[in-house]
This record gives C-alpha cells, structure tokens and sequence, in this order.
C-alpha cells in the first residue's frame, strides 16, 4: 500500500512539473501580451472537464549540441481528445514556453498520433499552431516530424475535417500543414505565416517589410486567401471554431447536424420583391437576401475579407445546414474571377465531400475582363469551377436573381452541371450575353446603315431585352425549373432541400480526376 502510495506521489510530481511548461516566468510574459497559453486554449475549446491529455511525458532524444541537457515538457504539444459541445474532437497546442514550440521528431509523433486516432474515431482534429519552427538541432529528424504529418494531412482530407488555428508565429515548413487542411483561422496583430521572413527577404532582396505586412491575419485574409477567418483574440478565435463545427459533420460517412431553429419554414418576406434595383447597373448586398432566406438570419461565412466578388457562407434551412455560393453584385459587379473561382471551389469541395447541399444564388454578368485575368490563368481557375459543381453530387439548388450571363451562366451550378432544381425571380436575365453587347453584334450592319445609329440601337437593346433578358426562354426549355416571387423564395428552397434529401448520384469509378489546378 506504502508503495503505491509512493508512486502515485511520484506521478503528481511529475505531472505537476510538466503543467507548469515553460516556467511561470514565461507564462506570465505571455500574459503580459494578452495570449493564452497553450492549455488554456485547449481549456476554452474543449466543453468543461471533458479534455483527456495523451502523450503528456513525451520528450526527445536529440544529444546533438548539449540538447541531452535541455528538458522540453511534454516537447513542445499538448494533445488529446475532449468534446466539443458533446462532440469528440482530437486537439493538438503548441506550446512556445517550451523551446519556442519548436518541432522535433518526438513532437512530430506525438501529432500524428492524434491524427492517427482521429481518422480511426471519425473524429474533426483542430490544431493550434504557435510555434518557432523546425527545431534545427535534430536536423532531419524535424523535417521528417513534418513531412509525417503532411503525409496524414492529405489521407485524412475529405475524410475527417481538419481545422488550423494560428495563435503565434508560423514560418518555414510549419506554414504547410495548416494549409492543407480545411480551414485556417488567424488572430490579428499575433499570428504571422510566411515561408521565409522579413530579415530573409531584406538579405535576399532588400525589401524591408514587416512581419504583420508580410504574413500577418488580414494580409492572409484579404491578400493571398490562405486563412478563411481573421480574429480579434485567441478567445475570438476558439469561439469562431466552435461556430464552424457546429455546422459541420465529423465525418464524411456522416450527415450534417440539425438544429431545431425555431424559424417557420414558411415564412415569406414580401421585401425581397423590392430588393432588385429598376436600374439594372445598380448594385444591392447579397447578404441581405441570404439573411432573409437562412434560418433566424444567420450565416457563417469563411473568407470574409479575401474575394468579395462572391459570398460563401454556412447557414440553416429548416435547421438543416447547407452551403451557399453567392456573386455580390455589390463588390466588382459580382463578376468571377481568378480568386473568386478558387474560393467557390474549395468551398463546393469541402460541402460535396462533407455531406453538405449547396444552394448557389446567381446575379453574374460574366467573367472579369483583362489582360491581367488572362495571363494568370483565368481559364484554368474557372474551369475548376465548372469541374468540382460537375463533381459534387451532394444536393444541389440554384436560385437566379439576376443576370446570369454567358460562360458565369454555366459556372454558376446551372442545371447542365448538375443543378437539382433551378428557380428563377422574375427579374432573371438569362442570356449569352447583355442587351447592349449582343445589339451591337447581332444587329452591327443594321445599326451603322441607319438614318440615327443611336435610335436604332436602343431600339434593338430593347428588342433584345424584351426576346432573351428574361427567365422565360430558359423555362421553356426546362433548364429552370420554376420562376417564382421572390417572398415565397424560402418555402420553395426547403421544399427542395427536404425532396432531395435523399439524393444518390454516383460518378464512374476512378483513382481520381485531374483537376485543372
């Protein structure tokens, strides 16, 4: 009895040692700058008392320049399983008390191990990355920890989803995991990713730039689209987690969660009848229209401040989730282009691959114009909208509100990729091109030969508005399935969405496609 009395004692001290990190005087830094630690974090994300450490008395075996002297608690990470809202979640935490968080060959197992378990639960992983990179003294060993853990991040997408959350410093090849998951919160003003650095790149190129410039969140949100979420604190952060896997299967074997919301599946708004402008070169915010549309008016939306051409969010119909892709005719007249092809594409993966039906909301006058589109591939970056609506066999729903042009009118999740059932507001125009552009060319002999040009092409715009920029012609030839008021649009949509809940659609057997990246 004496002796495991003893050896219990022995547990609590070293348990207690290794919950102390870095030491209290690199804590209280921490705090000093207002960040949480790296248990902390894994406290506010994990439901109260439910968190379970693994791995907690890891630690290297580098002997390399003096390391066999150097403890590192726990190397680096936490790691383990809780609930999240009752739902399991594996969690990884960089801890940069320790050794800067740096990773080593002991940390890279001690990661991949939670990625292991989680694939084999059907579990979502979150990693909370915070850390100064590759320990260099293990040298191949640290590159191999990395190249473990992509390995794992590619088996596991599509499978289980996998969330970064950047709450420090994130540079070199630490920037690559984070990238292939799904998605990527940033705190502002804490969190910096880059390859290489600013000191680097003055060496290199002479550039001087700063950290917050070079990778801060809102560069990484706004500029390069590599993080969905820019946040204001690491509080902010856990909090916008748990919104996202509230919405979010665990797996891809699994249906998205339904949530009683309270809102009548009936319910009209006769105010979208109004929203449309006379003037069709005037704008309105599509975010209005999905807030009447959506349970309760609420919408969870990735990459806020990156692409604003187009919308993408998360959001409820009948308290089941859906995804939603939408051009803004607010921001660059809601036109596709480079990014915002790359944006709605990841996004429409991630639904297909997930369980989750896709409503697109359609007002696109075409593809964005300019030598600078086509050199930067705008071909390739809008075919892989075209390819991964044709791929996606979850649900699929279209709602046309406006212009639906040409080329946009088919990337758009039109009935020939696959659309399941096509709606269309009265003010649809659904059409190769405008009035004014298709005058000027079906009708260029007749308008220069005239008495006055000008009459006679708004003659012919006319004539061609009245003909073609309606929803009708389309309607005829049933690639829309029913033209609707715009109140009665939300009882129409979960009517649909409940009708093909039950979807089966399967594509040919195959390795897979080659997606035109």
């Amino acid at each position: 009895m004496g002796v495991t009395q003893d050896r219990i004692q022995e547990l609590e001290r070293r348990q207690k040692e290794l919950l102390e990190m870095g030491g209290a005087k690199a804590l209280e830094k921490r705090r000093e700058k207002g960040k949480l630690n790296a248990r902390e974090r894994l406290d506010l994300l994990f439901d109260e008392g439910t968190f379970r450490e693994i791995d907690m008395f890891v630690t290297h075996r580098c002997t390399n320049f003096g390391m066999e002297d150097i403890q590192i608690p726990a190397d680096g990470v936490i790691t383990g399983h809780g609930k999240v809202d009752g739902k399991v979640i594996f969690a990884y935490s960089q801890d940069f008390t320790s050794r800067a968080g740096s990773l080593g060959e002991m940390q890279g197992k001690k990661i991949t191990k939670i990625q292991e378990m989680a694939m084999k639960a059907g579990a979502p992983v979150v990693g909370i990355n915070d850390s100064g990179g590759a320990r260099i003294q293990e040298g191949v060993d640290a590159l191999c920890g990395y190249g473990d853990i992509f390995f794992r991040n590619s088996a596991a997408s599509g499978v289980i989803p996998q969330i970064s959350a950047i709450m420090g410093p994130t540079a070199g090849g630490a920037v690559y995991s984070p990238a292939m998951t799904d998605y990527v919160f940033m705190v502002k003003e804490s969190s910096y990713m880059f390859i290489t650095g600013p000191s680097v790149i003055k060496a290199v190129t002479g550039e001087e730039i700063s950290f917050e410039e070079l990778g801060g969140a809102m560069t990484h949100n706004e500029k390069s689209g590599v993080a969905h979420f820019a946040c204001e604190s690491d509080e902010d952060a856990i909090e916008q987690i748990k919104q996202l896997l509230s919405y979010i299967p665990s797996n891809n074997m699994e249906d998205p969660p339904w949530v009683d919301t309270g809102d009548d599946p009936a319910r009209m708004d006769e105010s979208l009848n109004e929203i449309i402008p006379d003037n069709p070169n005037q704008s309105y915010n599509i975010k209005d229209v999905i807030a009447s549309l959506v349970d309760n008016g609420k919408f969870f939306e990735p990459h806020m401040y990156y692409a604003k051409n187009i919308v993408i969010c998360f959001a409820r119909l009948n308290g089941r989730t859906i995804g939603i892709i939408a051009n803004q005719p607010n921001h660059m007249a809601g036109c596709l282009d480079i990014n915002a092809s790359d944006k709605a594409t990841r996004f429409i993966r991630f639904c297909d691959a997930f369980n989750i039906p896709l409503l697109t909301i359609a007002d696109v006058p075409g593809y964005l114009p300019g030598k600078d589109q086509e050199w930067g591939g705008i071909i390739r970056h809008g075919a892989k909208l075209l390819w991964c609506y044709s791929e996606a066999t979850v649900p699929k729903l279209l709602l046309i509100t406006r212009k639906d042009y040409g080329g946009s009118y088919l990337a758009m999740c039109s009935r020939h990729l696959g659309a399941d059932m096509a709606f269309a507001w009265p003010s649809a125009e659904i059409a190769v091109m405008g009035a004014e552009g298709a005058a000027n060319i079906i009708h260029a002999r007749e308008i220069k030969n005239a008495d006055d040009p000008g009459v006679k092409r708004k003659e012919k715009i006319d004539e061609y508005e009245n003909q073609f920029s309606n929803p009708y012609c389309a309607a005829e030839r049933g690639y829309v399935d029913a033209v609707i008021k715009p109140s009665e649009t939300r009882p129409r949509l979960i009517d649909a969405l409940e009708a093909m809940a039950t979807k089966r659609e399967m594509r040919p057997a195959k390795k897979h496609g080659n997606i035109p990246v």
